[in-house]
């Protein structure tokens, strides 16, 4: 049986951080923005974490 191989297009978007979490970037923020109040554009800009139902499948794709 062949190793696992990282899927690159993933790890390029997210980060594993020192406790183990996941941050990754907000969507919605590359176009569009004079629809988007002031207030939205600079939340967007922060980093979140990926959601505790996520990590278990992103994970997967991120061992290799």
């Amino acid at each position: 049986m062949p190793k696992m191989k990282t899927k690159k297009a993933l790890a390029k978007r997210v980060k594993v951080t020192g406790s183990g979490k996941l941050k990754r970037g907000h969507a919605y923020v590359s176009h569009f923005a004079a629809n988007k109040t002031h207030k939205q554009k600079v939340q967007l800009r922060k980093s979140g974490l990926v959601s505790k139902s996520d990590m278990k499948r992103i994970k997967g794709l991120l061992q290799g």
